[in-house]
């Protein structure tokens, strides 16, 4: 393939687990999850702003100070299907740390969940809100406003690439990049190439499943209703993705919704758009967050840091 390259890895054999064993093993372990916690990730400058949005104030959590003049800097947006999550869990937090202190600042950013009679278009209008406010401050920031990406896990993701869409839509300045970890990008989950094994999905406790059903309820409840009436910035897996910038995408071996993630790759691909595409072997849907500060979740960490690395103005 030309424009799309693939990377993987397994979970490294530390002697306590089956050298292929990774997440599922690890985190079904009880002394995985206990081992992973208090994992604060380093110490770097954070400080918090408010940017006014169309449903009220939404919280920017910035993470580092100026990096080179010609670095890149990180829009992000946590996951947790719309409905949980939050600045200060470790996919975003521990993230955020370890990309800062590596040189890239990122921007947090605080959106508003569908819960309480929320429902799309709030959780998009926020994402936006944290996009243009930086954008507009990121030379008061020290920042290359043409070098700012935009990303985000799960939801998050969600959320970053219906924002992208708006953009190109609108004829806004576009993310130099877009960082997705395992995206949920479509309702109803296309099947996985290859499909999932079988018995390694059944053993993963139930926290560490994302199921078809899943999905289908976040969806319905971030929509307002059934999903046949979301708008393409709702559920953009579905939306023509031409005109959108380079993509990078984690995908995880054992995720219910890996299949979203592969269907997206393609559609990029078949539309011209430049696609990195990463599967994390032996990894479960919202690694990034049960695992974070483990070795299994570092080679994920790097590869995002390659790729905010070469992305470029578009």
């Amino acid at each position: 393939m030309t424009a799309r390259q693939r990377d993987s890895y397994s979970a490294a054999d530390d002697g306590t687990l089956a050298p292929d064993a990774g997440f599922a093993e690890y985190l079904a372990a009880p002394e995985g999850p206990e081992t992973l916690a208090g994992q604060v990730g380093p110490h770097v400058p954070i400080r918090t702003v408010t940017a006014d949005g169309r449903h009220g104030p939404v919280a920017i959590r910035i993470y580092g100070e100026a990096g080179r003049a010609d670095g890149p800097a990180l829009v992000w947006l946590h996951g947790g299907g719309f409905v949980s999550g939050g600045l200060d869990m470790p996919e975003s937090d521990y993230l955020a740390r370890v990309l800062s202190s590596a040189g890239t600042p990122v921007l947090s950013v605080d959106y508003r969940l569908a819960r309480d009679g929320v429902h799309f278009p709030v959780p998009h209008d926020d994402a936006l809100t944290g996009w243009f406010w930086a954008r507009k401050n990121a030379a008061g920031l020290g920042l290359d406003p043409d070098l700012l990406c935009l990303g985000g896990a799960g939801a998050g993701g969600n959320l970053a690439v219906g924002a992208a869409l708006y953009l190109t839509d609108a004829g806004k300045p576009l993310p130099a990049k877009l960082l997705l970890a395992y995206p949920f990008l479509h309702a109803e989950l296309p099947p996985p190439a290859g499909g999932l094994d079988a018995d390694v999905m059944a053993t993963l406790p139930r926290h560490l499943r994302f199921t078809l059903e899943d999905c289908l309820r976040n969806a319905e409840n971030y929509v307002g209703g059934p999903v046949s009436m979301a708008s393409s910035y709702a559920m953009p897996g579905y939306a023509d993705p031409s005109g959108l910038p380079p993509t990078a995408i984690v995908a995880c071996e054992y995720d219910d919704v890996r299949g979203s993630s592969e269907l997206f790759a393609a559609n990029l691909e078949h539309a011209g758009v430049a696609v990195s595409f990463f599967l994390a072997r032996g990894a479960v849907h919202g690694h990034l967050n049960h695992a974070a500060g483990s070795p299994e979740a570092q080679p994920v960490l790097d590869f995002l840091a390659r790729e905010l690395a070469s992305a470029k103005a578009v």
